[in-house]
């Protein structure tokens, strides 16, 4: 499948192991983001394995040490093979190229060279050079239904999936002063269960002008402050609205707690709990702040881009149904782990399965050079790693266990690491000329993750599970 753990994770999985696996790929997309099948794939072949060796009678614990010892060879082995990866913020063609290897096993590979661009660039955006680091907070991924996959754009700054909260207010605010409020646009109401009786004109005349003074003042305190825009995370009353309007001071409402966040750390804003506190300096600032329209229909975003104080962007998803969407996200949010990825540790190891053989080349060497039981343990490792170019190879359609023995035999007779299963029948087995590649820490990840599974698994001695009696 194109993501392991979203499939995964939707799977209501009784088993207690195959809980443990759905664990492991989520684990992967946390730590990693991409790699996520693999990592289940390999974890399966090796228990597959392990099971071939309890049956002769070899001890778990021997089985899991041989495979510990296993997944440390194939990591140094993965960081022999790997080559420094060079890219700059001003020249991120290879990036762009690891992020197109990540998208073409998912759904939206036929563009997925723009695809790949938009993720770079969301990256480059927020990347810290620094201190290699990228805040993937700072990258937001909205979705809509409509238009066309190709419609998808990179917007520098907030989009909000809201609208102008009165029809007639500005749709365009250029330098924004943003007043950010989480409190709500209403008159106060009386905690108590007290009734007000009101019995005669005069009266409701004085209530409605308390009222209306107490909009005033809070009308008035915002436009004191030099506010241009109010996001409020609470409703308004329509009287306030009114005043608003009148006021020429456009107002968003119900925006919700995480986007308000984000607003307050993009433009350098405050969070103001009530009216009095606001002040000049607690406002945040913005190049322009727009509600876009999609088409003919009432779908309105609100577009807050060029933010004062950092970086924030919103890749912005477009596609023909819900499904399409959700898939994009995913699939884009791969790519972006990818590329941070590359931003953290830009080593890289070639993909195609061309490193799992190697590892496994390595790891059987490694076993013949050890005495005890663990070897059995560790040659069932290698061969476990052989799962992934075997399942590269089928769903590729290619005669599988054919090619990977082909593979195997041409990587050691030219030892060289980046033979791969030649998944596109391009012609050529390198990896290299076809730019197929992974991220180092990704490949690392998945060994380590793997195994400690499986070793975790193998020194599970019985399940007992309660009150289930057939």
């Amino acid at each position: 499948t194109n993501d392991g753990a979203t499939i995964l994770q939707e799977m209501e999985v009784e088993h207690q192991i195959g809980k443990l696996l759905v664990e492991l790929s989520r684990s992967q997309d946390y730590e990693i983001g991409d790699g996520t099948t693999g990592v289940v794939v390999l974890a399966g072949s090796l228990l597959e394995q392990a099971e071939v060796l309890l049956d002769r009678g070899i001890h778990p614990l021997r089985i899991a040490e041989g495979f510990e010892m296993a997944s440390k060879v194939a990591v140094t082995e993965l960081d022999r093979i790997s080559e420094t990866f060079e890219f700059s913020p001003d020249n991120p063609e290879r990036l762009v190229e690891t992020c197109m290897t990540t998208l073409s096993s998912k759904i939206v590979n036929r563009c997925k060279r723009e695809m790949a661009e938009i993720c770079v660039k969301a990256v480059m955006a927020v990347a810290d050079f620094e201190r290699r680091d990228v805040n993937l907070d700072l990258i937001k991924v909205e979705g809509k239904v409509g238009g066309k996959l190709e419609d998808t754009v990179l917007v520098n700054g907030i989009v909000l999936d809201k609208d102008i909260s009165h029809p007639q207010m500005a749709k365009e605010i250029k330098d924004a002063k943003i007043a950010i409020l989480t409190c709500p646009f209403e008159p106060p109401k009386p905690k108590t269960k007290h009734k007000i009786d009101i019995d005669t004109a005069e009266k409701y005349e004085e209530l409605r002008l308390q009222e209306e003074k107490y909009f005033k003042d809070m009308v008035q305190q915002c436009k004191d402050s030099g506010a241009t825009l109010i996001i409020c995370q609470w409703g308004f009353d329509d009287e306030a609205n009114h005043l608003l309007m009148h006021e020429k001071l456009p107002a968003i409402r119900w925006v919700g707690g995480v986007e308000l966040e984000l607003i307050a750390i993009a433009t350098g804003g405050r969070i103001v709990p009530r009216f009095q506190e606001l002040s000049s300096d607690k406002l945040g600032a913005a190049g322009s702040v727009k509600e876009v329209a999609f088409g003919t229909t009432k779908d309105r975003m609100i577009v807050i881009e060029d933010c004062a104080a950092s970086k924030a962007v919103t890749v912005f998803v477009r596609g023909g149904n819900k499904m399409m969407v959700e898939e994009t996200k995913r699939s884009l949010h791969d790519a972006i782990c990818v590329a941070r990825n590359l931003v953290r540790s830009n080593k890289i190891v070639y993909g195609g399965g061309s490193a799992e053989i190697a590892c496994g080349i390595a790891v059987e060497e490694a076993a013949d050079k050890i005495p005890g039981v663990e070897q059995y343990a560790m040659r069932a490792f290698a061969e476990a790693l052989d799962a992934i170019p075997t399942a590269l190879a089928e769903n590729s359609g290619l005669a599988p266990i054919e090619t990977v023995a082909q593979v195997k035999s041409q990587q050691l007779k030219v030892k060289n690491p980046n033979m791969g299963v030649d998944c596109k029948e391009t012609g050529t087995n390198d990896m290299k000329e076809q730019g197929v590649f992974e991220t180092l820490i990704g490949k690392q990840q998945q060994m380590l993750l793997a195994t400690q599974v499986v070793k975790l698994i193998l020194k599970i001695d019985d399940v007992i599970t309660s009150g289930k009696y057939d």
